[in-house]
């Protein structure tokens, strides 16, 4: 196994080098001179080229990015553009709250997801089962963005409970965190139950049943842990996009996390932070699918990773 991870670790060199280079690459893409915000709409053309210079974004464009990656491997991140603050402080405010709310947001998600799912499967065709597709399917139809805002104007605007924004205390996540795992609990109960479905139905289960273990055993212990390897690859995929893909949830209840941070990025053309961050989600996800395959061996023995 250790064999399998450090191999797994080296693989992750050459595909970071090359998602370093479709990012950068497709960064300078986005329209609009970066240059042109930093001087201002008043700016002279001269101005401009001034900027532009010191930027280094008057180079040719492999230039540019050996400079971005030799930087890179030193640790330097760059400097904001807008702000003109190292990346890395940046990252400092903003990632630990977009990790907490990740973290909240997959941790109920997974307890109901699992929950809603084991039910609807052991009461198959009766009222947990009919309640629990009905959840599911609600959490899956509605956008993140509708979501948020009912949460806000309920929970917020006429009762009072929750703030409507910011990361002050627990309270800023809780909202945030139901919109944002609304959804991957409802795949991940739609899942559970169909992978449950079919553990049932398999012939160890009719064994252990015909041998006399009572199905407080037999669920938990036998179909459900074999139930859970597809289980997990979702719930690892997902885990990995709520990493970067927070935008929407954020934007709408003014988080100051990592997605909101990238739109801002986005819109001013701010290279070296929109870089960074992608660059980063990118690491986060790779990480993520690593512990999948480490699970697999966990949840199901018979699975053996060879160097």
């Amino acid at each position: 196994m250790l064999q399998y991870i450090l191999k797994r670790i080296l693989e992750m060199i050459p595909i970071l080098f090359i998602v370093s280079i479709l990012i950068f690459f497709f960064t300078h893409l986005i329209p609009g001179d970066p240059a042109r915000l930093v001087a201002g709409k008043d700016a002279t053309l001269e101005e401009v080229n001034i900027i532009r210079a010191e930027l280094g974004l008057d180079k040719p464009i492999w230039d540019q990015y050996i400079t971005y990656m030799s930087n890179l491997f030193q640790g330097d991140l760059g400097t904001s553009l807008k702000t003109g603050l190292p990346v890395s402080e940046m990252f400092a405010d903003r990632f630990m709250p977009s990790i907490y709310l990740t973290f909240m947001s997959m941790g109920w998600a997974l307890v109901l997801g699992l929950l809603i799912g084991t039910l609807s499967a052991v009461f198959k065709n009766k009222w947990p089962d009919y309640f629990g597709m009905v959840t599911a399917v609600s959490g899956i139809s509605m956008p993140g963005f509708w979501l948020g805002l009912i949460l806000i104007q309920i929970f917020s605007v006429q009762l009072g409970w929750f703030p409507t924004g910011g990361a002050e205390s627990w309270k800023s996540y809780i909202l945030p965190s139901l919109t944002l795992g609304a959804g991957i609990m409802s795949m991940l109960a739609r899942f559970t139950r169909s992978s449950l479905l079919e553990t049932l139905r398999a012939d160890f289960i009719r064994t252990g049943r015909a041998k006399g273990l009572k199905e407080s055993i037999v669920i938990p212990k036998h179909a459900l842990r074999n139930s859970l390897i597809p289980v997990v690859t979702i719930a690892g995929l997902q885990f990995g996009f709520l990493l970067g893909g927070s935008v929407v949830v954020e934007t709408v209840f003014s988080f100051p996390g990592m997605g909101r941070l990238l739109i801002d990025s986005i819109a001013f053309r701010d290279y070296p932070v929109i870089q960074a961050e992608l660059l980063l989600f990118s690491i986060e996800f790779i990480l993520v699918n690593l512990i999948v395959d480490i699970m697999y061996s966990m949840l199901n023995p018979k699975i053996r990773y060879v160097s």
